[in-house]
């Protein structure tokens, strides 16, 4: 078979995996852009028609105020900041693995975490594409999840045979193209379209170069090198669904609420006159009188009826203000986080504030399940790249949250003399680097004995000098006294 022929083969075989795979992808695009646009707090208030008021056209509903609530974007952020304020830390068991995955994990692997997370709640999962650079060496970052449809196997293991990555670029000739790659185990392919064409003219994307960055695409077929698929999937949570699922009819219902009660407000702030035998011609020249002399002549309609009255419209508050503060309070439930209303904590005490956290440990352990093959991936790839033995991954997972450090810091105290000093460190609320503070620790008390030392050596030194000073004096007595 000519080379010509193979790559008409995987043309072919390109085209069906497309129609195949993006039909799917379609429906996670679309899930995927309403949670970055409640994110972003553009939520579906500000569409028109969506206050479902029928009188939207009526002269008496002048007020259209859309106002959107930022809860979405609290909860996802609340989960982020409570699980990767402080990254995870990779143990390998061996000094070398440790240093290497450091240096290659660089000094944005937090920023990294904080993305994927954020990416995995709004898109159902979250990936992580890896690669070497020009000078060879290991560089990773986050993909859109939007552009990612992966290719699984059906077995149980579920297994990442391929990835199928899609996005648009502009060419020179400033055409717009649809780029299609396929990543295996072995190797990468790439094709394009122009944007409005069918994929009947889908044609091999020819790129110089053998090193993908985020702003460039790979040739257009090439061997990575990695033994595997160079995507790591980081899934939100074992249903396979985004955080918006959980909460989006409750924001939609609120911000209906609290949008309508505003246009209420505003809507009966203008007075509503009832007039009866008015002597001016027109509403506008009441209006004027009304305002220039504080009063109006009206005249008999000749049974008495003559008269000026105004009508107001009272707003069930009470009735708003619960339905309010029922949702709100739903919306924290069902999102599994922790309302800010400072009232929540007052002066808690731990077993208190643990309790607030309830809901969003939950939520962060079961997303730290998910995440957790992920990161030992990624860690092992960089131990093949730098070319040292990888053992058991251990990862340390820190929880960042409110805390009440003073009975953090007496539990500590009381505690001195049952447990080991380095568990101490470890749970003092102002301890950050638990090994840092031992050999500060041991610093000073070495600095202490050495103040010791010298105080026995001046203290040694002078009790010498006074004995001799003795011993002189004893012998002059005995000389004189002879």
């Amino acid at each position: 078979m000519t080379q010509q022929e193979a790559a008409s083969m995987d043309l072919e075989t390109m085209k069906k995996l497309i129609k195949a795979g993006m039909k799917k992808h379609r429906e996670l695009m679309r899930d995927a852009a309403a949670a970055e646009r409640y994110y972003r707090k553009k939520n579906d208030i500000l569409k028109r028609g969506a206050r479902g008021d029928t009188l939207e056209n009526s002269p008496i509903r002048a007020a259209d105020n859309r106002i959107p609530a930022n809860f979405y974007n609290i909860l996802v952020n609340q989960k982020a900041s409570y699980l990767f304020t402080d990254p995870p830390v990779f143990d390998l068991g061996n000094r070398a693995a440790n240093t290497a995955v450091q240096e290659a994990l660089g000094d944005g692997f937090s920023k990294v975490c904080k993305d994927l997370c954020i990416a995995a709640s709004n898109c159902t999962v979250a990936w992580l594409h890896y690669w070497r650079n020009e000078n060879g060496e290991f560089r990773y970052a986050v993909v859109d999840s939007k552009q990612v449809a992966p290719v699984w196997t059906d077995d149980l293991e579920k297994e990442l045979p391929g990835v199928l990555r899609v996005y648009d670029r502009i060419d020179e000739e400033g055409r717009k193209l649809n780029i299609y790659e396929y990543w295996d185990k072995d190797s990468c392919q790439a094709y394009s379209k122009e944007s409005r064409g069918s994929l009947d003219t889908l044609k091999p994307y020819d790129i110089s170069g053998t090193a993908w960055e985020p702003d460039n695409v790979p040739p257009d077929s090439w061997e990575h090198g990695f033994e595997e698929v160079p995507f790591i999937p980081f899934p939100n949570n074992a249903e396979g669904s985004n955080d918006l699922n959980d909460v989006k009819e409750l924001i939609d219902a609120y911000d209906k609420v609290y949008s309508g009660f505003l246009n209420d407000l505003e809507d009966i702030q203008e007075i509503i006159f009832i007039l009866a035998g008015y002597e001016g011609e027109d509403f506008e020249d009441f209006l004027q009188k009304l305002k220039k002399y504080k009063t109006i002549k009206v005249d008999s309609d000749g049974e008495g009826k003559g008269g000026l009255s105004t009508l107001t419209i009272d707003i069930p508050v009470e009735a708003r203000e619960k339905m309010l503060a029922m949702t709100r309070k739903s919306i924290f439930e069902q999102g599994m986080g922790i309302d800010p209303d400072p009232q929540n904590f007052g002066n808690s005490s731990g077993v208190a504030l643990g309790y607030l956290y309830s809901l969003l440990e939950l939520k962060a352990g079961l997303m730290e399940a998910e995440f957790r093959p992920g990161f030992g991936r990624l860690v092992r790839a960089i131990c093949r790249h730098a070319g040292v033995k990888a053992g058991k991954v251990v990862q340390t997972w820190t929880r960042t949250k409110v805390r009440n450090e003073v009975e953090l810091a007496g539990i500590a105290q009381q505690s001195m003399g049952v447990v080991s000093r380095r568990t101490l460190l470890s749970g003092h609320p102002w301890v950050v680097d638990v090994e840092k503070e031992l050999a500060q620790i041991a610093a000073e008390e070495q600095e202490a004995r050495e103040q010791v030392d010298q105080y026995g050596d001046a203290f040694q030194k002078t009790g010498k000098e006074e004995g001799e000073e003795r011993e002189k004096d004893g012998d002059g007595v005995k000389e004189n006294g002879e």
